[in-house]
C-alpha cells in the first residue's frame, strides 16, 4: 500500500511537469479559500455552496474554494501573460454539497487547475479540440511511463461529439448512460457543449454561467446547424468500474458578450455586479481557455484502480470511532 502512496506521488508529480511543457504553463501557489464577496468562487452548476470561513482578523467572510476557474483569469492579468502562456496550480477543494460519495465522488477534491491565455482569434472549435488532444496525449504518456501494464486502456486519440449529437445517438438514454455507451465503444472521448440546451430544452449537465462558454454557436461538418458551445468533458472508459470517468471539465472561457448572454438565460444578472465581473466586463481580464483536471481520477484511471479513496489520504476515522488500534503491518 505505501508503494501505491509512492506512485500516486510519482503520479502528481509528472503530470504537472507534462501540463507544464505541453501547454506551457509555469506552477503557481493555490489559494485555500478566496473572498465571498468576489464573486471569484467557481459555482459549477450554479446550485453549490461553498464552506464559509470567517476570519477574525480581517473581519471578513470566505469560502472555501470548489476549483480555481475564475481565480486564475485574474492571476493570468496580474502577471501580464501573454497568448500562448498560463498558470498551473495544485487546487484541494472541499465540495461538501456531494449528495452520494461513490467510487468516483469525495468530499475532497484534488486537481490540477490550469488556464492559458489566448487570442480573440482562436476562441474555435479548432482550439478546443487541438487543446484536448494535446492533454490527452500527456495523459497517456504518463500511463506508459508509470504503469505500462496497463496501456491496453489508451485509446490513440480522442473521440469528439457535441452533447446534442449524443442525444440525437440515444434518445431513449439518460446523459449518463449516453456517456457510459460512447465512451465504452471509444475509449477517450470529449463531449462538447456542457451547459447550455439541447434541441430537447435538457441539458446534458448543469454548468455556471460566469466561466465557460457553452452558448456561442459553432458550425459542424456533421451537423445541419450550429451547435452552442466551446466547452466539454473530457471521458475515458474505466474497467474497474465498468464506467465512463470524467477526468476534466475544461473549455474557453467566457468574453463580455457571452457572460452577459450566459448570466440572461440563467437569469442571475445580478452577478455582474460582483468585482469580478465587472473586471471581465471593463476588458481588464484576458481571453482564455482552461480546466480542471482531476488528480485523483487520473491516478484512478492510471493505476486501473476501483475507487478514489484509494488515490487519497488514508481514511483512519473508523479505526478512532470504534476504539480499534491501529495495527502494524
Amino acid at each position: 500500500m505505501l508503494k501505491q502512496q509512492q506512485r500516486i506521488a510519482e503520479i502528481k508529480q509528472r503530470m504537472t511537469e507534462l501540463l507544464c511543457t505541453t501547454l506551457n504553463l509555469t506552477e503557481v501557489q493555490a489559494p485555500l479559500m478566496v473572498p465571498s464577496d468576489a464573486g471569484v468562487q467557481d459555482n459549477l452548476s450554479g446550485a453549490e455552496h461553498g464552506v464559509s470561513v470567517h476570519v477574525k482578523a480581517e473581519q471578513r467572510d470566505y469560502v472555501i474554494v470548489h476549483s480555481l476557474a475564475k481565480w486564475k483569469r485574474s492571476v493570468l492579468a496580474h502577471y501580464g501573460c501573454q497568448a500562448g502562456e498560463g498558470v498551473i496550480a495544485q487546487m484541494k477543494a472541499i465540495r461538501a454539497h456531494e449528495e452520494q460519495l461513490t467510487e468516483r465522488h469525495s468530499v475532497l477534491v484534488e486537481q490540477w487547475d490550469w488556464e492559458q491565455v489566448i487570442t480573440s482569434s482562436e476562441r474555435s472549435l479548432t482550439t478546443l479540440q487541438r487543446t484536448v488532444s494535446d492533454i490527452y496525449q500527456s495523459l497517456s504518456q504518463l500511463m506508459r511511463e508509470v504503469a505500462p501494464e496497463h496501456t491496453d486502456q489508451l485509446a490513440s486519440q480522442v473521440v469528439f461529439i457535441h452533447a446534442e449529437q449524443l442525444r440525437k445517438m440515444y434518445p431513449l438514454l439518460t446523459p449518463k448512460e449516453r456517456e457510459r455507451e460512447f465512451t465504452k465503444l471509444h475509449k477517450a472521448v470529449f463531449i462538447i457543449g456542457i451547459g447550455g440546451e439541447l434541441a430537447d430544452g435538457s441539458l446534458h449537465d448543469a454548468r455556471s454561467p460566469d466561466y465557460d462558454d457553452w452558448s456561442t454557436c459553432v458550425s459542424y461538418s456533421t451537423h445541419s446547424q450550429p451547435l452552442p458551445g466551446l466547452n466539454g468533458d473530457l471521458l475515458v472508459w474505466h474497467a474497474p468500474i465498468d464506467d465512463a470517468l470524467e477526468l476534466s471539465s475544461m473549455g474557453i472561457r467566457v468574453n463580455a458578450e457571452a457572460l452577459k448572454r450566459q448570466t440572461e438565460q440563467r437569469k442571475c444578472e445580478a452577478i455582474l455586479q460582483q468585482p469580478w465581473h465587472q473586471d471581465l466586463l471593463s476588458g481588464l481580464l484576458p481571453e482564455c481557455i482552461g480546466g480542471g483536471i482531476g488528480q485523483s481520477r487520473v491516478a484512478m484511471w492510471v493505476l486501473q484502480l476501483p475507487h478514489i479513496a484509494a488515490t487519497q489520504a488514508p481514511q483512519l476515522n473508523w479505526q478512532y470511532s470504534t476504539g480499534e488500534k491501529i495495527r502494524a503491518a
